[in-house]
């Protein structure tokens, strides 16, 4: 005996509008961003401390030349190479950013390949400007960035997660 309740629930597939939004609902599902993960040799052997952004402009003097892995919107121009706070609610001038000092001594491969960061693939180069990234680096009081814009640096990038 067949139980009322599991005919009616699939009823609405009957209906075109009802097998359109199923068939959007699962072209959702499937499209998921996958995460790309750029790595470098470099500095494998260091720890990193794992930072939110607020917590590290609040203390940047207590991170001088140490390790660290942070978040943020990575913003890229004609001269600027900036982390900023992917918060709706800090301030991401150039005051309140990081330098991203990327260096050809750390290239940055896509995990599991020889494809680099900066290499042109499939037609295009990966884009990362206005894109919230994970990076690992050291960073550098000293180095402000270009034209002392900036708070510091991060240098010696070794993973750009997007």
């Amino acid at each position: 005996m067949a139980l009322p309740h599991q005919k009616q629930s699939l009823q609405f597939l009957n209906k075109p509008l009802g097998l359109v939004a199923l068939l959007a609902l699962m072209t959702l599902q499937s499209c998921k961003h996958e995460k790309k993960i750029f790595k470098s040799e470099c500095d494998i052997d260091k720890d990193f401390k794992t930072i939110n952004f607020k917590q590290l402009m609040d203390s940047l003097d207590d991170y001088d030349q140490q390790y660290i892995e942070i978040s943020g919107k990575y913003e890229e121009d004609k001269g600027i190479s900036a982390l900023v706070s992917d918060s709706l609610f800090t301030d991401s001038s150039t005051g309140n950013a990081l330098w991203v000092d990327f260096s050809q001594d750390c290239p940055l491969y896509l995990a599991g390949t020889h494809q680099g960061l900066f290499e042109y693939n499939d037609g295009q180069f990966t884009r990362i400007n206005n894109k919230e990234v994970t990076l690992r680096g050291v960073i550098v009081l000293r180095n402000k960035g270009k034209n002392d814009q900036y708070k510091a640096t991060i240098e010696r990038v070794s993973l750009v997660k997007l």
